[in-house]
Formats: C-alpha cells, structure tokens, sequence
C-alpha cells in the first residue's frame, strides 16, 4: 500500500517543511483589517464575554490579560513548536526566564540536578550559589561530554539533568541521546539548552530531550534588536511552566518583542546557512596561522567531539573560542585592532561579536587547559562577507 503524502497547507504545519514553517507558522490573517501578517497588538487587556462567569482568570489559551497571554505571544509560540517539534512551547522575557522557569517548575527543595559543569553563566550561578542557598535544591556539575560521568552523578533524589548542546563558551558537544536515556532512566527530565544549534541545525526533543531552551534574544531573532526566551516541550511540561513561572511569577514577554522575534525567525534557515558557512572558514583559516595559540571549533577535525557533532548536528554552529598567543594585553589588543567585527557581548547577530574573557572566574576551572592557560575569544560569526572577516582577523593578528 502506497504511503500517503499529506498535502502541505500552511494552516497545519505538521505538513510543512521546515522552510516553509518558517515562513508560516504561527501566522494569520487579521480579522479586523484583513492584514496577511500577524500584527502588533499592543494591549494589556482584552474584551470579557458577555458572561464572564466560567472565565479562567488564570487562562492561558484565550487572551484576556497579558500576563497569562497574548496575540502575539500565542503567534511566536505557535511558531516555536513547530520548528522546535514540540507539542507546545511557551515564551518568556530573556532565556534566563526561560531557564529559571524550567528549574522554578520542575525543582523543590531537597531534589537535586546534574548540571553541566561548562555552561552559561547564569546557569552557573544559579545552582552553585542562588538556588541551593535559597531553596535547598542540590546541584552536582558534571563533564557532560563524559557519559559515564553523568550517569555517576545520578542520586535516588535527582529531578533533573540540564545540559548544552554545545556547551558555552568551550564548545564541548554533549551526546544528547545517550544523555537522555540516562536521566530517563533514573526517573529524570532532561533540558536542553539549545542556544548555540536552534532548528534546523538541531532539534533535541527528536533525540529524547524532554525541553528546550532557546534565548530567543540569538539566532532566532537574528537581528540584535529584541529579547526573549522559550521553553518547547510536550504539553503537560508546558502548561505546568505556564501556571507556575509565567502567569505567577511574570517573566512574560513583551507583544513588541514577540512580534519582532517572529519577524526575525522567517529568515532563521536562511541566515544559519551562512551562519555556518563563514565560521567554518574562519575556523579553519583561524587553524592554520601560527599566530594562534588554539582554536576550538565543532567543524575542526581536532575538535574532540567532531565525529559526534557530525553524526548529532546539520552543521556545527557558528560559535567559536580561540587564543592569539600570548597574555591577557595581546587578547586585548587583537581585539582593539580589528575594524569589522564587533566588540561586544550575546552572539547570533546579524553582525559578528567578539568578546575577550580573561582567566579569572569561578568557572575557569572546568575549562581546558589552553582557555586557563589564555584566556579566550568568544566569537559569534555573522552574515558579513566571510573574505571581510576572515581579512579583519588577519590585519588584527599582526602586532
């Protein structure tokens, strides 16, 4: 018997490939003055029913207060899911909302999480000092790239296991799928910071992951102009983040960013192309000249978790760390001297970014040894002309 093939129509995005997810998902036609595209709808409040009697004052599926939610936040939502593969996704002011709703909802004191132990900063701090402090949840940071090491640091009491995809800023790339069997089978979530490989580059619910973080503020948006952050996953986790850290504790998103986050994401599978395609040439340019100390960079056959990038990513991100050789004042000065690439903190720009992060922090410890021993460079490749970039670094690189 032949397969059938659903027809594509953009009112189901199920049917759609992602190009065109892109594009559609989450949008329609506004009833009131028939524009094609979602529109900004700038409220706080919207109409009652004539009988509000048997309202949910803490609904979420129905505007009716932009707390609980909004026609713009139900419109990126709608959008996220369906790129991500999750059954619901829910938006929120900044990934760190994103991330702390995650914990908020799914942690209680005396529970403990594996974390892994290279990651973003707020991550960091949030189980080493903020979390622990505040309410007794116990975190155990781990080598995530280390399989048997994460299964070691399971406990009876573990709720959680949270990771990167690659981990920021040493670029180490965690097997999600084996990661995810082992928190499955200790009775565990698995979430999955997915910052660095938003879809198509990658989709972890497809792996086993049960949610996903995206600072919506990076490659989603893509344009360095609006802040967000969500969290896709199946309904029931959703909807449990939604009642606990969205509508009673307010880290909701903004209607404006969430129109210009889905203005931003149509382009997402277009930009990431060239995304991908400059960082894998600066990287590799980066590689050859003896003017660096080191370059880490999933793409590079000396990255110590290519083979499973290759095998786990479509492509490898366009985020990378190296070193020029010498102390902290060359990092700086290389820096100083380049005339295209910008200076500056976030990553997933239009434009690239760079950032020189010095030796000193209580993270440093569980970096590699050349990123204690240098320093390094966070460099966000952008959509500029990679022969623009790549001659940027080479006028910078000589003193």
């Amino acid at each position: 018997m032949a397969a059938v093939t659903l027809r594509p129509d953009k009112r189901n995005p199920e049917t759609l490939a992602f190009l065109t997810q892109a594009v559609h998902a989450g949008n329609h036609v506004d009833a009131g003055s028939g524009a094609i595209r979602t529109p900004i709808v700038m409220a706080n409040s919207y109409a009652l029913p004539e009988d509000p009697s048997r309202v949910d004052w803490s609904g979420t599926d129905v505007p009716l207060y932009t707390r609980n939610s909004g026609a713009n936040q139900l419109a990126l939502q709608a959008k996220l899911a369906a790129i991500e593969g999750g059954e619901d996704a829910v938006a929120l002011a900044s990934g760190v909302a994103a991330l702390h709703a995650v914990f908020f909802t799914f942690l209680r004191t005396g529970e403990h999480i594996v974390v892994a132990d290279v990651t973003y900063e707020a991550t960091w701090r949030l189980f080493a000092e903020i979390l622990p402090a505040k309410y007794g949840v116990e975190a155990t940071f781990v080598d995530a790239a280390d399989n048997a090491a994460v299964a070691a640091a399971i406990r009876p009491n573990t709720r959680l296991v949270h990771v990167e995809t690659i981990g920021n800023p040493t670029t180490k790339v965690t097997d999600i799928g084996a990661v995810a069997q082992i928190a499955h089978d200790a009775g565990a979530l698995l979430s999955v910071d997915s910052t660095f490989t938003p879809p198509p580059l990658y989709r972890p619910l497809a792996d086993g992951a049960d949610l996903v973080v995206q600072s919506l503020t990076k490659y989603i948006n893509g344009h360095g102009d609006a802040m967000g952050g969500a969290v896709t996953g199946a309904r029931e986790l959703i909807d449990r983040i939604r009642a606990d850290a969205m509508v009673d504790v307010g880290g909701v998103i903004s209607p404006f960013n969430a129109w210009l986050i889905v203005r931003g994401s149509v382009t997402l599978p277009l930009r990431l192309a060239r995304h991908l395609d400059s960082a894998q040439q600066i990287a590799e340019f980066l590689d050859r000249d003896p003017r660096v100390a080191y370059v880490v960079y999933p793409g590079l056959a000396s990255h110590p978790q290519h083979e499973l990038a290759t095998r786990q990513f479509h492509g490898y991100g366009a985020m990378l760390a190296f070193a020029v050789n010498g102390d902290s004042d060359a990092q700086n000065r290389f820096v100083s001297r380049l005339r295209v690439i910008t200076s500056a903190v976030s990553l997933g720009h239009d434009e690239s970014l760079i950032v020189h992060v010095g030796t000193e922090g209580p993270r440093v410890a569980a970096y590699p040894e050349q990123f204690r021993r240098y320093g390094h460079l966070r460099l966000s490749v952008g959509l500029e002309d990679p022969g623009d970039l790549i001659a940027d670094l080479d006028a910078a690189l000589d003193d």
